[in-house]
């Protein structure tokens, strides 16, 4: 149990929860029930492509995780060799892209580039962390797009939408683990937000963007974007507790605790709830 659990933790599989409620959420909007083979290989070349390039993240990051201290890392833990790690991206890598293939060519590309771009920054690009910062915000926005895709040519405006609030909370988000790791990051020399900017204003900027979600996110129900939301009080109630919890993340990162980075992560999976339901029932 202990080795599963190390493996859980190394591929962050439970980030696969929120993986798979995106993507459903693409899906049932661009397509109302999609159809399940394609969803469920859809859902597999996410899975493995997160699963695989999330080891070789903890590999790459292995020096920096152990001067941080990071003993959620399995790694830094002891409980995985850096060599298990490495192959663990081997195998599931390719499994992902195979999986796209079994859906369409479309998403067979959008896996490819992700792939390519994932294992460069991985590998390099995230020595410049005010470029990485994007692109993972960029990799939370993706699987409302990827969803819609796998079922459907035509892709609706809320799902852009949503993708632009994943991307927004996404990199205020990954400012605020910057700032949590900028000790272990001057190790290699890494150019983060706090480099450039220092602790206090990069929590501003991360705060900015947190909000700037937060503001947006109540215009599907005030404007009739898509009929599903607009003035839908299942989506209101929802919305509601994921901005609260957002706007007691900000209020943690003000204080510089670490518990924002727990509490982000909380929110979002409540936003990802509030945007699926609806798009499910039709409840006024």
């Amino acid at each position: 149990m202990k080795k599963v659990k190390a493996f859980l933790d190394l591929t962050r599989a439970g980030h696969g929860i929120m993986l798979y409620v995106a993507i459903l959420i693409g899906a049932m909007i661009a397509g109302s029930m999609p159809e399940v083979d394609k969803y469920f290989f859809a859902f597999l070349t996410a899975l493995f492509l997160e699963m695989g390039t999330f080891a070789l993240n903890d590999y790459f990051d292995y020096e920096v995780d152990k001067k941080n201290r990071r003993m959620d890392r399995p790694l830094v833990r002891g409980d995985i060799s850096p060599k298990a790690a490495l192959l663990t991206y081997a195998i599931l890598s390719p499994l992902g892209i195979l999986s796209s293939v079994m859906v369409n060519r479309t998403c067979f590309y959008i896996a490819l580039f992700n792939l390519v771009v994932a294992t460069l920054y991985d590998v390099k690009l995230k020595e410049i962390k005010v470029i990485g910062n994007f692109y993972i915000a960029f990799i939370m926005a993706i699987p409302f797009i990827f969803g819609a895709v796998a079922v459907s040519e035509n892709i609706p405006a809320i799902i852009y939408f949503f993708a632009l609030l994943a991307f927004l909370s996404g990199a205020g988000r990954e400012i605020i683990k910057d700032v949590m790791d900028f000790e272990g990051d001057k190790i290699r020399k890494t150019k983060s937000f706090p480099h450039y900017l220092g602790i206090k204003k990069s929590n501003v900027l991360a705060s900015l963007l947190i909000m700037a979600a937060v503001v947006l996110s109540f215009i599907p129900f005030f404007f009739n974007v898509d009929s599903r939301y607009y003035h839908n009080p299942l989506f209101l109630l929802l919305l509601a507790i994921s901005d609260a919890i957002f706007i007691y993340s900000i209020f943690l990162v003000a204080k510089n605790d670490e518990g924002a980075r727990k509490y982000t992560l909380i929110a979002m999976f409540m936003a990802l709830i509030a945007f699926l339901l609806p798009s499910i029932t039709f409840i006024k």
